[in-house]
C-alpha cells in the first residue's frame, strides 16, 4: 500500500525558538515501511500545503496518516483530511498521535465524512494491523482504534524501543530543523515516558505511567546514524535512571561520537544524578531545559511538581558550575496582575538563564482538565497553544497579553537581538557560512511573532471546529489513562477470570 504520513505546520512558540524533526512519525513511518508498504512523509514545518496537494497528485497514497500531538493543529489536520478525501475518494484516511489520542471521538464527529478512523497511544504497535484490516475491516475492533461505530481495547506499549528506529531517510530539508544555537539539529530519544504526575501535565496519563527506555547500544546506533552535529534528546525527563545514562554515555565514548546536545530533565533529578549531567557535559551537553513551572512554594504546589523553590534555584546553581547552559519555563496564570508580572521580570533579568513564559493551560488528558476547564473562555482549538488564555483573567485580557508579552521581550532582549550577536556572533557567522540561517533569523523574528494585539485579536476570528468541555462528573480516574497502567491490567485480568 501507497502510505503518506504528515506533520501539520508550526505553532506559534516554533515558530522562533525550535523547528524540531517528526520523530515520533518518523519511526511510526519505519513500522509501516517494515510491515512491507511503500511510504512518504511530508513535514509541514518545513514544506507548504501546495506541496501536500502536490503529493496527492504524484504520489497518489492509498492511506493518508495525519500526525496530531497538539490541540493547535487541529484544524489544518481536519481541513486537510477533508481536502483528500474530496481528491482521492477512496484513500483511507486517519488520525493519530497525542492530542487526538485524548479526543477521539470528537475529531470523528468534526469530520465524520473524511476521518475513517483515529489511532490512540503508540503508534508503532498499531500502524501494521490497522494497514492490513483496511478496507475490508472492521477496525473498531483493533487495540487502540477509534471509528465512527465503536472503540477497540485500549492500545499496547510497545513492547521494545529498539525495535524501529527512525526513518530519516523520509524526511526531507533536513538543514530547516534547529533549536536555538543548535543549528541544525536532528531528534533522538532513549526513553519514553514519566513516572511523575504533575496536575497540568498529560504526558503520564498518556503511558499510563509506563517507563521504558532504548537500550544502550540502540541508542548510541541512532545518534552515530546521525548527519547533524547536534542532537535534541527528546524523553520526558532526561536520565531519571542514572547507570542508563551512563551506559549509553560509554556506547557513545566507544563509537567515539561527536555531538552537542540538549535534553529537558527535571530540577530534583540533575541534583540526585549530578555525575550523570557532568559527565554528560564532557560528551557534549550543551543546553539544559528545566521546568520550574512557579517561583513560589503554593505555585509548585499546585502544579504538583513535588520539589521545593530551593531545590530549583540549587538545581540551577549545580548547572552553572557544571558549565551547561539552562533554559527554564515558567507558567504564567491567567490570575497574574501587573505586580506578579514584575516580579517574574525582576527575577528572570537578575539570572543568567533563558527564562520561557507559557500561559497556563488545561489540556485534555491532565488533571487540570477536569478541575479548571469548567471556566474555559474559548473552546477554539487554536488557542490551545500555552501562548493564549483561554481562561478568565484577572485583568482585562487585552492587558494581560500587553503584560505578558512586555515580559517575554524583557526576558528575550538578554538572549536575542544585537545583544545576543555580540556574545554569540563567531557562532552566528561560522553557521552562515554553512548556510544555516535558522538560528541568525531567530535573533530578529521575536516582534513579528511575539505581538499582544496579534494575540488579543485571534480570540475573535470565526471558529469552525470547537473543542468539547469536560464532562460534568469527573470520570473514574481510570479513564484519564491513554495506555492502561499495569496494575489496572493486572487487576482486570483477575476479575476476567473470576467472572
Amino acid at each position: 500500500m501507497r502510505v503518506l504520513f504528515v506533520h501539520p505546520s508550526c505553532l506559534l512558540y516554533s515558530e522562533l525558538y525550535l523547528r524540531l524533526e517528526p520523530l515520533g512519525l518518523e519511526r511510526v513511518a519505519q513500522a509501516a515501511r517494515a510491515a512491507g508498504h511503500q511510504v512518504r512523509l511530508l513535514d509541514l514545518q518545513v514544506a507548504r500545503h501546495r506541496d501536500f496537494f502536490r503529493a496527492l497528485e504524484t504520489f497518489r497514497p492509498q492511506a493518508i496518516g495525519f500526525s496530531l500531538n497538539y490541540l493547535a493543529n487541529v484544524p489544518e489536520v481536519l481541513d486537510l483530511a477533508q481536502a483528500s478525501k474530496a481528491r482521492l475518494p477512496e484513500c483511507f484516511v486517519f488520525i493519530g498521535g497525542h492530542s487526538a489520542s485524548f479526543i477521539a471521538p470528537e475529531l470523528l464527529q468534526h469530520a465524520p465524512q473524511a476521518v475513517d478512523c483515529v489511532v490512540r497511544g503508540e503508534g508503532e504497535p498499531v500502524i501494521a494491523p490497522l494497514l492490513a484490516a483496511w478496507p475490508e475491516g472492521p477496525l473498531e475492533h483493533l487495540p487502540g482504534v477509534v471509528t465512527r461505530h465503536g472503540m477497540g481495547p485500549p492500545p499496547p506499549l510497545l513492547e521494545r524501543l529498539d525495535a524501529y528506529l527512525p526513518a530519516r531517510d523520509l524526511t526531507r530539508r533536513r538543514r530547516k530543523y534547529f533549536i536555538g544555537q543548535l543549528d541544525p539539529c536532528a531528534s533522538v530519544e532513549f526513553s519514553r515516558g514519566c513516572p511523575w504526575d504533575c496536575a497540568f501535565c498529560s504526558a503520564w496519563t498518556f503511558y499510563g505511567r509506563a517507563y521504558r527506555q532504548l537500550s544502550p547500544e540502540a541508542a548510541a546506533e541512532d545518534l552515530a546514524r546521525l548527519r547533524e552535529p547536534n542532537v535534541f534528546i527528546v524523553d520526558d525527563v532526561a536520565f531519571v535512571h542514572p547507570e542508563h545514562g551512563l551506559a549509553i554515555g560509554r556506547e557513545v565514548e566507544k563509537r567515539r561520537i561527536r555531538k552537542q546536545y540538549y535534553l529537558e530533565t527535571r530540577c530534583d533529578v540533575l541534583l540526585r544524578h549530578r555525575e550523570v549531567f557532568a559527565y554528560w557535559r564532557r560528551l557534549g551537553l550543551k543546553y539544559l531545559f528545566l521546568g520550574l513551572e512557579a517561583l513560589d512554594e503554593e505555585g509548585l504546589r499546585l502544579h504538583r511538581k513535588r520539589v521545593t523553590p530551593g531545590e530549583n534555584f540549587k538545581a540551577l546553581e549545580v548547572a552553572r558550575q557544571l558549565g551547561i547552559a539552562v533554559a527554564v519555563n515558567l507558567i504564567a496564570d491567567p490570575d497574574w496582575d501587573e505586580r506578579r508580572f514584575e516580579i517574574v521580570r525582576e527575577w528572570a533579568t537578575s539570572v543568567p538563564e533563558i527564562v520561557h513564559l507559557t500561559v497556563n493551560t488545561p489540556y485534555p488528558g491532565t488533571e487540570t482538565w477536569y478541575t479548571e476547564a469548567r471556566q474555559l473562555t474559548t473552546y477554539d482549538y487554536r488557542l490551545f497553544d500555552v501562548q493564549h488564555a483561554v481562561l478568565p483573567t484577572r485583568l482585562p485580557l487585552q492587558r494581560f497579553y500587553e503584560e505578558l508579552v512586555k515580559t517575554q521581550a524583557v526576558l528575550n532582549r538578554k538572549h536575542l537581538g544585537f545583544a545576543a550577536l555580540r556574545r554569540v556572533g563567531t557562532t552566528a557567522l561560522s553557521l552562515l557560512l554553512r548556510g544555516q540561517t535558522n538560528f541568525l533569523r531567530m535573533l530578529w523574528k521575536f516582534p513579528r511573532v511575539y505581538n499582544a494585539q496579534r494575540q488579543y485579536a485571534d480570540h475573535f476570528r470565526p471558529v469552525r471546529y470547537a473543542l468539547s468541555p469536560p464532562p460534568a462528573t469527573r470520570p473514574a480516574a481510570t479513564a484519564l489513562y491513554v495506555h492502561l497502567p499495569a496494575t489496572v491490567q493486572r487487576r482486570a485480568a483477575r476479575q476476567g477470570s473470576q467472572g
